[in-house]
């Protein structure tokens, strides 16, 4: 039987945790969940009620990292879990510090927050990820790893929030990483549309 996923296409988290799953080559039943209209199956199986789930038989996995690193156990062909410890710390700070600029700087009204201070908070980390990726095409070497995909959707997320202003900033590796990222075949094929999901709908399979 496969596993179920809740997911929701925009999230940076469930991306992530799709990302991983393809690499991995697991097919799972995907149920896209409509945020602001949860379905009640999704609250049972996880009342905090964010994306991503996977419900693998008696198993519930709540966070979306730990969905990458239960997927990549399973099977890594592509050598996702290839790179040093210091990419863990990398991923953290992708996590904390420079998510909660992120969120201040992309909905400063609801958090009453100076957008332009979070702004350059947040690019202190991409200045980081620029410096590194000035050294090899991906984080850790010539191949995506994990902290690769683990932060580039949420840098996608930034880009986005003022693209014209993103792209006059003097941080060109990072362009070209992100830019490899969104202009992929991966990524087109994890940003695929479903409607809304609820009880009775035909299984959609994500693989």
């Amino acid at each position: 039987m496969r596993p179920i996923l809740y997911s929701f296409r925009r999230c940076p988290y469930a991306m992530r945790a799709r990302l991983a799953l393809v690499s991995a080559g697991i097919e799972t039943e995907l149920r896209e969940i409509l945020l602001r209209d949860k379905a009640p199956e999704f609250l049972e199986a996880s009342p905090k009620g964010t994306v991503p789930v996977i419900v693998a038989k008696d198993t519930v996995i709540e966070e979306s990292l730990d969905i990458m690193d239960w997927a990549l156990a399973q099977n890594d062909p592509e050598g996702w879990l290839n790179f040093p410890p210091e990419g863990r710390a990398l991923i953290a700070e992708c996590d904390g510090p420079f998510k909660t600029a992120l969120d201040r700087y992309k909905y400063q009204n609801r958090h009453q927050s100076d957008a332009e201070l979070e702004r350059q908070n947040a690019s202190v980390f991409l200045r980081k990820l620029d410096a590194q990726l000035g050294k090899k095409p991906y984080l850790y070497g010539d191949h995506p790893t994990l902290p690769d995909m683990a932060t580039v959707t949420f840098v996608r997320q930034f880009a986005n929030t003022d693209r014209a202003w993103f792209d006059t900033q003097d941080w060109h590796n990072l362009r070209r990483w992100l830019d490899a990222f969104t202009e992929s075949e991966r990524f087109a094929h994890i940003m695929g549309k479903y409607p809304k999901w609820q009880a009775g709908d035909p299984v959609t399979v994500f693989a």
